[in-house]
């Protein structure tokens, strides 16, 4: 469907993806709005059928909308034009609207998910560190991100677009007659697989490639249960930032600003990575951890739950929720896990436990083969 007209590729979507019900997900149980609220949603023109469905859902909440709407190669060019004072500083206005909204969402819906594709990793690396004062601003209102499916998306998942919009749907429990309902129901789940977790010392890793120990010794564990990011599934921590020691292999693509990057193994000593290669992108990779100080440290370990995910299709957003994963992100920590590492970075990275990898908590199995132990699985 590579040449499918916007048109025709909303009518596909449509078919099998109703916006209401989504967008009354996304404004009601993902970001609570409440009235006389400033929300802000960013996302392409590829995404207004749910645009238009959140301005009602908004309005009837008696809330205020704003919408963000990025154009066609607007990013590449950007990039193609940014003088010094572009990538080295950010925009008062950018900084000013983090201060007064209230709520976020951004909304996924790519037009060419390799836009940046052929754009220097340093330029990218530079702005991500001048922006850095207005996205810690910014995460401290509510906020959400989620996607919408386009043809660059489902071409990207190597999947038809009828498919990847019920893929889509599925991952996000809009198939189920009470889609919240069903988050509730994973975030039970959760609280019992934290209830394992909590107290734990060490985790430690396995996997071909991989042996990797860490210590999540006081750190809190998060039930991400679908109000930060939908879809979701998963639970989360914050590693002690020197503690991470082994090597580990992400078994699962990654497309970080539209750059492949796949096969990356790390190796830390005492929390830092003192080695990393990626069968591809180990231009972007070698860049990414050059970012700052924090870049070479774990922020974030994370465990999958989200069953209704059983394959990969090139969105971390949705790849790092399958059920039987855990993603480890190089640089900023979440400051509710008790996390410290400070970084303009934040890239997830996936290993696949689902054959013959195994996840341990002080010795203890808690994920082997993709299955929780101990646990009966999430419906």
């Amino acid at each position: 469907m590579s040449n499918i007209s916007h048109d025709e590729a909303q009518a596909v979507i449509a078919e099998v993806l109703d916006a209401a019900p989504m967008a009354d997900l996304l404004a009601g149980y993902c970001l609570e709005v409440e009235p006389r609220q400033k929300v802000v949603v960013r996302s392409s023109v590829l995404a207004t059928p749910l645009l238009l469905e959140l301005q009602r859902a908004i309005l009837e909440r008696d809330a205020w909308v704003r919408f963000d709407v990025e154009l066609p190669g607007q990013s590449r060019e950007f990039y193609a034009h940014a003088r010094d004072l572009h990538l080295d500083d950010f925009d008062d206005m950018a900084m000013a609207e983090a201060k007064i909204l209230d709520a976020v969402l951004g909304i996924q819906a790519p037009y060419d998910p390799r836009e940046l594709a052929g754009v220097d990793p340093s330029l990218m690396a530079r702005a991500m560190r001048a922006r850095r004062p207005v996205r810690e601003r910014t995460l401290k209102k509510r906020w959400c991100s989620t996607l919408w499916p386009t043809p660059a998306g489902a071409a990207a998942a190597h999947m038809d677009l009828r498919d990847f919009a019920a893929f889509v749907r599925r991952a996000m429990f809009l198939d189920q007659p009470d889609p919240v309902r069903a988050w509730h129901g994973l975030s039970v789940f959760q609280d019992a697989l934290i209830a394992r977790l909590k107290g734990a010392h060490e985790i430690r890793i396995q996997a071909e490639g991989t042996d990797l120990t860490l210590s999540v010794k006081g750190r809190r564990w998060v039930n991400s249960d679908g109000r930060r990011n939908m879809p979701s599934g998963e639970v989360f921590t914050g590693p002690h930032e020197t503690s991470a020691n082994g090597a580990i292999r992400f078994t699962i693509r990654s497309s970080p600003a539209g750059v492949d990057v796949d096969g990356v193994e790390l190796h830390f000593k005492d929390g830092e990575v003192v080695g990393a290669h990626a069968e591809t992108g180990q231009d972007y990779l070698r860049q990414a951890i050059a970012t700052d100080e924090g870049a070479r440290r774990l922020g974030e370990l994370g465990i999958g739950t989200n069953f209704g995910i059983q394959r990969p299709v090139g969105a971390i957003l949705f790849d790092e929720k399958i059920g039987g994963t855990v993603h480890l992100a190089l640089g900023r920590s979440y400051p509710e896990t008790g996390g410290r590492n400070m970084s303009a970075l934040h890239w997830d990275l996936i290993c696949d436990l689902r054959d013959g990898g195994r996840l341990t908590a002080d010795g203890e199995v808690v994920l082997e083969n993709g299955r929780f132990a101990g646990l009966p699985a999430p419906e």
